[in-house]
């Protein structure tokens, strides 16, 4: 069985605070990928950067306290990619892919379009040119699992109240439309659908600050696991962890019946 974890941590130092690092110690995982670490690498403590059983590889912003992607694993990957080749992306720490074997596993975080109409901006722009990234990374023969943080609910059963939200950032149109192109037209599978196809609140995993949106499971799903069909058709369970909270996102976990 191969384990995958993925979360936005909001702040790596804040969600170890929280009991990020312990949690992590009993869920027996293989992979787990970080998104927002909200740290340089003299940030880290060594708990942080490798904590026990595990290695951590890291792709930080430039900007001090913002985004960054990391990976933590149980065994050496052949090659490590940090980052996409394009500067102003690169920049921000969005982008870290580990390769074990035929199997490529990616922290991604993509942007938010959220706080402002230049960020959204920014946002469709990452979209568009990481679209071939993915076309590439599919038609590359191997397996690959992309975990992140999306920022985009895809449908309506992956938020609560998606018909105040159709004119809101993550829930636009022209986000869920280009999510549609990486589904049906690229061929990627969202696993956890795959497996849950009619779940509504237990698929959340995002919940605003804001009012009571947590106690009231008013939440996205804005955190995925898009696969590769060979490695997607082995997902036995995947689920959304929400008895401690680290962030104002929930770690999704995946089993594959995978050796590869």
């Amino acid at each position: 069985m191969l384990r995958i974890i993925t979360l936005n941590l909001n702040g790596i130092r804040s969600a170890t605070t929280k009991g990020f690092i312990d949690w992590l110690g009993a869920q027996h995982a293989d992979i787990v990928c970080l998104q927002e670490l909200k740290a340089h690498a003299g940030d880290l403590s060594d708990a942080m950067r490798t904590p026990a059983g595990y290695t951590g590889y890291f792709h930080h912003a430039e900007k001090k306290g913002y985004s960054g992607v990391g990976v933590y694993a149980r065994r050496a990957p052949d090659r490590v990619v940090e980052g996409l080749g394009i500067a102003d992306i690169d920049a921000e720490g969005r982008f870290l892919q580990l390769d074990f074997g035929q199997l490529s596993v990616v922290s991604l975080y993509l942007p938010s379009g959220s706080s402002s109409e230049e960020r959204q901006q920014i946002k469709f722009s990452f979209m568009e040119r990481f679209l071939p990234h993915m076309e590439k990374l599919h038609a590359s023969g191997r397996e690959v699992v992309i975990c992140g943080d999306w920022n985009i609910a895809h449908k309506e059963i992956d938020l609560r109240n998606w018909k105040s939200n159709q004119k809101n950032s993550g829930f636009l149109p022209e986000e869920r439309a280009w999510m549609t192109r990486v589904l049906d037209e690229q061929g990627w599978i969202d696993v956890y659908r795959r497996l849950h196809p009619d779940a509504t609140d237990a698929c959340y995993t995002w919940w605003s600050n804001r009012g009571q949106a947590w106690a009231k499971n008013v939440g996205w799903r804005l955190d995925y696991q898009l696969a590769t069909p060979g490695i997607a058709a082995t997902a036995r369970e995947a689920r959304v962890y929400k008895e401690q909270r680290f962030s104002d996102h929930a770690p999704l976990t995946v089993d594959y019946d995978w050796a590869g």
